[in-house]
């Protein structure tokens, strides 16, 4: 299945999509939350789709598509998962995963605009592939990892790299601004999703193509990443863990070009959907 959002920000209702058509599912009677994911939700809604076939409203053309999931607990974000992407930064691929935290309150359709921070002068782009967890997980193992997941999903993990980097603090300070993480089109869960280990991931900057990878090249892959972060917290159904992203970031560029408002970044997935944000410059009217 592919589980979608639509609607107005703070208004999306439930969907899905079946043969490209978008239908809303909101007759469900349940969000996309910890609660669906943890109470088997997506099973439970096949057999509402299977039992209400032919009957769905279709979503209009052109309405907007939120985060394809609503008030995950966390946003566990990987650093430096892929080896060329941790030379161009001028890191050393790490002995153990990076793990950052992203602000939920970052999250965002994967249409809607990226908006500059205040005093921004090097905010950055990076696709990525992102897990759902669909189970809660606590000293999970490897070999058990993926039953905890309810699907995957496109990521832009938006950084802001003189906060994350230049600011005397942790990653988190350029991770979590506001917009800073569009998510979807869609969770597309496990029966459906491909071979994880051999996703294709690309993302252009108006038209240019800056990032041309594939997860074969993780550094640590998706059950070991699992497990690996539930041993320093528990993983609940429908929190996020994003994956890290290959090479081709502006802080790998000699010289480095960030975003500026006017920019138009697109990026996808194989199998996992597409997206475009328009780049647009903080105003104050939104404090």
């Amino acid at each position: 299945m592919k589980l979608i959002r639509h609607g107005e920000p703070g208004k999306e209702k439930t969907g899905i999509v079946l043969d490209g058509t978008n239908y809303d599912t909101s007759a469900f009677g349940q969000d996309h939350d910890e609660a669906f994911f943890g109470g088997d939700g997506t099973a439970r809604l096949a057999q509402f789709v299977a039992q209400n076939k032919g009957k769905l409203p279709v979503v209009p053309a052109g309405t907007r598509l939120g985060a394809p999931l609503v008030r995950p607990s966390k946003i566990v974000c990987i650093g430096l998962n892929y080896a060329d992407h941790a030379r161009e930064t001028g890191a050393t691929p790490p002995p153990e995963p990076v793990i950052f935290m992203k602000a939920t309150t970052a999250l965002c359709g994967p249409n809607d605009d990226i908006i500059i921070p205040k005093n921004s002068k090097k905010t950055d782009w990076e696709v990525e592939l992102a897990v759902i967890i669909g189970k809660k997980a606590s000293y999970v193992t490897e070999e058990k990892a993926l039953e905890h997941v309810a699907g995957y999903c496109l990521h832009n993990d938006v950084s802001e790299r003189e906060f994350q980097i230049e600011r005397s603090g942790t990653w988190d300070k350029g991770k979590g601004c506001d917009t800073f993480a569009p998510l979807g089109p869609w969770i597309v869960t496990p029966d459906e999703a491909g071979d994880i280990d051999a996703m294709r991931l690309w993302l252009t900057v108006n038209g240019k193509k800056m990032q041309d990878g594939t997860t074969a090249n993780f550094i640590f892959r998706i059950p070991f990443l699992i497990s690996y972060v539930s041993q320093f917290m528990t993983l609940l159904p429908g929190d996020v863990i994003s994956t890290g992203t290959p090479a081709g970031v502006a802080m790998g560029m000699n010289p480095q070009v960030y975003l500026k408002a006017g920019d138009v970044v697109e990026l996808g997935i194989d199998g996992l959907g597409t997206s475009r944000q328009n780049v647009k410059a903080y105003k104050h009217a939104q404090d």
